[in-house]
């Protein structure tokens, strides 16, 4: 079996009590979703927003009460993340693309938002940059791309000390160490984070102009990005 398709399955497992593992896994994650709302422009409506990596669906769920005219198109490696979506929002008018990011096709200037929310870490450093220039390519003038995710290359010299102040935070809701040693091992079997100065490069270099970043605690970073 190939690591693609064993992240699809971490996930449909990780599915059964997503929200309050993320809310007891990841730091600030409360915050972080509520970053998708709380920085566009006064005057942005989307008709059209893709969700990267969708998850259980709780950045949609976000986004719906603010744009509930707009049509969605989310993207997940894993079914049965698709399927707690399609049971959640099944009186919107949202499409769904059981897919991993390299197979998704990116139609040119088709969305006025583009969202991802701790999924683009399971990318390698080229696959970010190729997802950035295809995210840019699909977002209309104007269009916004949002994203949040912990953003620390492993190399860098601080990634020991963000380890221990995260498996402090983990053991405060899971203190019998399981989840953080299962967070561990899945961390290091697949996630590739990447420095967010890094990525302000890429996002860059990928077309975009005006990046800003409205939340960051530590490495935990939400940024949005306009075309």
């Amino acid at each position: 079996m190939n690591k693609e398709k064993n992240i699809a399955l971490e996930f449909d497992d990780f599915s059964k009590n997503y929200t309050n593992d993320m809310i007891g896994c990841v730091p600030y994650y409360l915050q972080l979703v509520s970053s998708f709302v709380k920085y566009f422009p006064d005057n942005f409506k989307p008709n059209s927003i893709l969700d990267l990596g969708c998850g259980n669906g709780n950045i949609t769920a976000k986004l719906i009460p603010y744009f509930p005219n707009a049509t969605f198109t989310l993207v997940d490696a894993s079914i049965e993340m698709i399927n707690l979506c399609r049971n959640q929002f099944n009186n919107y008018d949202i499409t769904y693309s059981n897919k991993y990011f390299k197979d998704f096709i990116f139609n040119e200037e088709s969305y006025d938002l583009i969202v991802a929310g701790f999924s683009l870490h399971h990318c390698d450093n080229l696959e970010k940059q190729s997802i950035f220039k295809k995210i840019y390519a699909a977002l209309r003038k104007g269009g916004i791309f949002s994203y949040c995710d912990l953003m620390i290359t492993k190399t860098n010299p601080n990634h020991p000390m963000l380890l221990k102040q995260w498996n402090k935070f983990v053991s405060k809701s899971f203190p019998d160490g399981e989840k953080w040693n299962w967070i561990l091992e899945h961390y290091e079997a697949f996630d590739k984070p990447t420095d967010y100065q890094v990525q302000l490069e890429w996002l860059k270099s990928a077309g975009f102009q005006n990046i800003q970043i409205p939340f960051k605690k530590e490495y935990w970073v939400y940024l949005q990005a306009v075309k």
